[in-house]
């Protein structure tokens, strides 16, 4: 029997054969190896809320939910398998009974709600790991001889949680309100899905050599400084953050030159960095589908298969980005007309001169922001022939 398991409903008990599902790649493991220590023992109520008294069976009765569903919301929240063994506590039950009471006062469908149970899980598996591997390092001695782990860490849990639950929640608010202001503004309700953005990848050059060569605790934190900072960058300047996959980055802006912005200052932040070694970044414009977070679609190849042969510390972007930065005026159709533009600026100052106006009178010259160089066309696995694009920074003067 497993978290996992799916019978009819909750008035019968589960049997001991049935059947092993399935589950998610980030489980959440409810058993405890049995221990005399009451500080553990305290440590595991407090981060639970409340102790251990429930098998899934019981807690699914108790709830008022059928056992299948419970399973089915268990297997997508990434609960291991427990067996019977009375590991839910009052919290479970809860939860079982919200999300079985959204979907019966038809607020959300079982389906939707089988999805806010999985984006949840999924994204909070992440957060606890990552929250408990920072603590963790200032835990590596404990401060006075004799001490044990759990007498270490049972004052911190006790201070933090509180806090950091009640920060959650608030960065969550911030960033559902972020996300409920892109869908207000789409269009209809198939850009709600289906967007134009421009997505881009960023990824460190040579990093499978690395991981031969570094230590794992040197690794770790080259990691944990590429993350960071391009988190930093991406969000000052206006994009999203999509995910990161340790030695890449996958990001989204609404615009080209957004998007133009954030890869270039990547790449001008990593080459500062000695520690860090070169970075090449791909982007693409064009639809993506939007799905719990994430983004897909060829748009999403194409920028991935961009920055496979981007050169290093180099963008490289496709036709419809190009086409994208032109169209609003950050980058010129050529520097045939970047070179056209400024003498015709010239002789606008010279013919102001001479009628004793003011040049300042005349049309600005124009400012090109980014300039686009055009390499060969190539072949791309999966995408046909691309013509990619070399996308660098101009001056403010526009030559």
């Amino acid at each position: 029997m497993t978290v996992g398991d799916t019978t009819s409903g909750a008035g019968e008990e589960p049997g001991s054969d049935s059947s092993v599902h399935a589950t998610p790649h980030h489980e959440v493991d409810h058993t405890v190896e049995p221990t005399d220590d009451p500080l553990a023992i305290r440590l595991e109520a407090l981060i639970l809320g409340a102790d251990r008294r429930y098998t899934p069976f019981q807690a699914a009765r108790t709830a008022g939910v059928s056992m299948d569903l419970a399973s089915r919301f268990w297997r997508a929240m990434g609960f291991a398998d427990i067996g019977q063994a009375k590991a839910l506590t009052e919290a479970d039950v809860l939860a079982l009974r919200r999300l079985a009471g959204l979907v019966e006062a038809g607020l959300l469908s079982e389906p939707m709600a089988i999805q806010v149970a999985r984006s949840t899980g999924q994204t909070t598996a992440r957060l606890a790991e990552w929250q408990i591997d920072s603590f963790l390092e200032g835990l590596t001695e404990p401060p006075e001889p004799g001490m044990t782990r759990t007498e270490v860490t049972y004052p911190l849990v006790e201070l933090l949680l509180p806090e950091l639950q009640e920060f959650l929640v608030y960065v969550w608010r911030r960033q559902l309100a972020a996300a409920t202001g892109r869908v207000v503004q789409a269009a209809d309700d198939d850009e709600m899905v289906d967007r134009r953005l421009a997505v881009g990848f960023a990824d460190l050059v040579g990093f499978t050599r690395l991981t031969r060569r570094l230590e794992e605790e040197e690794l770790g934190e080259l990691v944990e400084s590429f993350e960071t900072t391009a988190a930093d960058l991406v969000a000052a300047h206006g994009g999203r953050l999509i995910k990161t996959l340790g030695d890449e980055v996958l990001f989204a802006a609404d615009d080209a030159g957004t998007a133009a912005e954030i890869a270039l200052r990547l790449i001008e932040a990593m080459s500062q960095d000695e520690t860090m070694p070169a970075l090449r970044v791909g982007i693409a414009f064009g639809t993506v589908t939007t799905r719990m977070g994430d983004v897909f679609g060829t748009t999403v190849n194409l920028a991935s298969r961009l920055t496979s042969i981007a050169p290093k510390d180099a963008v490289l972007v496709d036709g419809a980005f190009a086409k994208e930065l032109i169209r609003h005026g950050d980058a010129p159709e050529s520097e045939a007309q970047a070179a056209e533009a400024v003498a015709a600026a010239a002789e606008r100052g010279r013919v102001a001169e001479k009628e004793g106006r003011e040049p300042d009178d005349e049309p600005p010259l124009p400012t090109y922001r980014f300039g686009l160089q055009p390499m060969w066309q190539r072949p791309v696995r999966g995408l046909g022939v691309v013509e990619p694009w070399l996308l660098a920074r101009r001056g403010k003067t526009g030559s």
